[in-house]
């Protein structure tokens, strides 16, 4: 077997512009094989467990892979869509909204593809049907707004890990982090004003982020203070005062201390402390999955309940909102001349 892939025949058109939308993944189907399938790829990923090989992977194998596939895929079957995964469902519909817009501000050379760093399609997928269709340079753009070791630099992983066996290797642009930018913001604050001018306005907007491992943070991850960033900024846009609106983390897994305050223990908090009514909105995530539709919509909405709330509203991910859109074409275009 060559060591090298050939590249294709040149097309006859010109070279296009690829974009790569990149997200974390899910699970094929919600059955116990297929989450163990996909927990089993990703958990190996060293930059998820920062851990010695020898003490995690007979853990991973003896332990987990045998325990959570069987629950995770439960809670899969509770969100999952006649389409497929949510994750994938707004991730495709996302990346052909975008192929759309950037058609008419690139004279149709733009090329718009997905790929996921575990389960189907891979970025390697999606960057070998990028190559397919003439492009020459690839801009990647990780659906990550903060940068974080463990999902921006992952991807980074990903993509070397496929370049390396290229003859032709393309000009790449990575876009690693848009946390701060000015139309996120916006399009997370419509998002915010729109469901209240439906729903009615609740007593406090909770802004909940995927956690960590604190030791991460210690170790110098930006990650923490990209999402702190981030919640200040979208408060300061909707004009909100301090009591109005917290941050969170959620999605801790393990032991270990992680990111916080946890987002379980404060919905259970806000109900303790006569918050009738709570918002939730997740920043972090671009596109709706099991942490944001399940974690925070189900679970979350339960917990509060049974702790003395009366409502709980989730705020849907921006996903394939026009708005959403915009912000992505915004980004892709600067890096596309």
């Amino acid at each position: 077997m060559p060591r090298y892939h050939s590249s294709p025949p040149a097309p006859t058109e010109p070279s296009r512009v690829g974009v790569l939308l990149v997200n974390l993944g899910s699970p094929s189907e919600p059955t116990p094989a297929g989450v163990r399938r996909f927990l089993a790829e990703m958990l190996s990923d060293p930059r998820l467990i920062e851990l010695p090989r020898a003490l995690w992977l007979p853990v991973l194998h003896g332990v987990i892979l045998r325990v959570r596939p069987r629950r995770s895929a439960r809670l899969y079957r509770k969100i999952w869509m006649a389409e497929g995964s949510p994750l994938l469902v707004h991730a495709r519909r996302l990346a052909q909204a975008l192929g759309t817009a950037l058609a008419d501000q690139i004279e149709g050379r733009a090329a718009v593809e997905i790929g996921m760093c575990y389960g189907e399609p891979s970025v390697a997928a999606g960057l070998q049907a990028l190559r397919s269709k003439g492009a020459k340079r690839i801009i990647v753009l990780p659906l990550y707004p903060q940068y974080a070791g463990v999902t921006t630099a992952s991807v980074f992983d990903h993509l070397a890990t496929e370049l390396a066996r290229w003859r032709s290797v393309p000009e790449l642009r990575f876009i690693n982090d848009y946390h701060d930018e000015s139309l996120y913001i916006d399009a997370l604050k419509a998002s915010v004003l729109e469901h209240w001018e439906r729903n009615g306005r609740s007593q406090q907007l909770l802004m909940s982020f995927h956690s960590m491992p604190k030791r991460l943070f210690e170790n110098g991850d930006p990650y923490y203070h990209r999402c702190r960033h981030t919640a200040e900024l979208l408060a300061g846009a909707l004009a909100l005062e301090e009591k109005e609106w917290s941050l969170s983390f959620q999605s801790r897994f393990g032991y270990e201390e992680w990111l916080q305050p946890y987002t379980a223990d404060v919905l259970r908090q806000r109900a303790s402390e006569g918050i009738r009514r709570l918002t939730v909105i997740c920043p972090g995530f671009s596109l709706d999955c099991l942490e944001s539709l399940e974690e925070i919509a189900i679970t979350g909405r339960e917990s509060f309940l049974e702790s003395g709330g009366e409502e709980l509203d989730y705020i849907a991910a921006l996903n394939d909102r026009s708005d959403h859109v915009k912000v992505l074409s915004n980004l892709i275009l600067r890096n596309a001349n």
